[in-house]
């Protein structure tokens, strides 16, 4: 996984440079902004602010043969000023899977579907902080068992507010399929994720941030995953380069017959501030 990351950065820095030269709002936090700051913006998923994380999520004990699934997220944030009113965030997540087969050894490795998101969120926010847009389901998947095969849209909401060194919010979304293989099973999921951050000095910070999701096509009691969990991170610099450290673990009281117990959350965002005009 090291080297993976070694190959990938490149290329993650390089498309950043080019999603920073599109400038986003004037409300981004400034290249020399505070520790403080910076720790508020990450933790908002409207915020005016670019960031490139990189997520990988390891799932443990897959059943019937103990298995360890690992699905690494790639999901930019692109905030832009649509009006002196209005901005538009753009969140797009895509997976790269490694799903092992149901059996000692094996499996498939590869891209999974892509989802898109995209909020619209008032410029100058009060006290509550949200936005609401559509969510899309993209069969981008390079195997039939990392996707769904579907093309899906729904309505997708976040809120949040930032009292003292608290950040407490909700971002829920619910995708059903429209259009795709009439092989595949239909689709009809919610992702509901709730999230508490407490910042402490020196860019450290405490967090919890399950995702919980309801696969509405199936009998309870197997729809339900919830996992329970948390963790820590820090803002800090690599040299010039703001970024956010986080690791997380998350057990699922609640889950289908045959998937992961537990897991691991360990993930790198890159920052990318306003840059002082000229």
């Amino acid at each position: 996984m090291i080297k993976f990351f070694q190959r990938l950065l490149p290329l993650i820095l390089c498309f950043a440079s080019i999603v920073v030269a599109q400038q986003p709002p004037a409300s981004a936090p400034p290249p020399d902004a505070s520790t403080e700051d910076l720790q508020k913006a990450t933790q908002n998923p409207v915020a005016s602010l670019i960031t490139v994380p990189i997520q990988n999520n390891s799932n443990f004990g897959v059943d019937p043969y103990d298995r360890t699934q690992d699905v690494l997220n790639i999901q930019p944030v692109i905030p832009a000023h649509i009006s002196d009113n209005w901005m538009l965030i753009t969140r797009v997540i895509q997976p790269i899977v490694w799903q092992p087969y149901p059996q000692p050894s094996g499996g498939e490795y590869g891209l999974g579907d892509m989802n898109p998101t995209f909020f619209l969120s008032p410029a100058k926010p009060g006290k509550v902080i949200w936005g609401f847009g559509p969510a899309f389901l993209i069969p981008t998947a390079t195997n039939s068992i990392l996707g769904q095969g579907k093309f899906g849209i729904g309505p997708s909401a976040v809120a949040l507010i930032q009292p003292g060194h608290w950040t407490i919010g909700l971002l829920v979304n619910n995708i059903w399929s429209v259009a795709g293989s009439s092989n595949r099973a239909d689709v009809n999921q919610m992702t509901l994720q709730y999230f508490i951050n407490y910042n402490l000095p020196k860019g450290w910070y405490l967090s919890s941030a399950p995702i919980i999701t309801s696969n509405w096509e199936v009998s309870q009691p197997n729809r339900w995953t919830v996992p329970a969990g948390g963790g820590a991170g820090r803002i800090m610099r690599i040299g010039f380069q703001p970024v956010n450290i986080s690791a997380q673990f998350y057990g699922n009281p609640v889950r289908p017959p045959g998937t992961s117990p537990w897991g691991m959350r360990l993930a790198i965002a890159f920052l990318f501030p306003k840059a002082p005009k000229k």
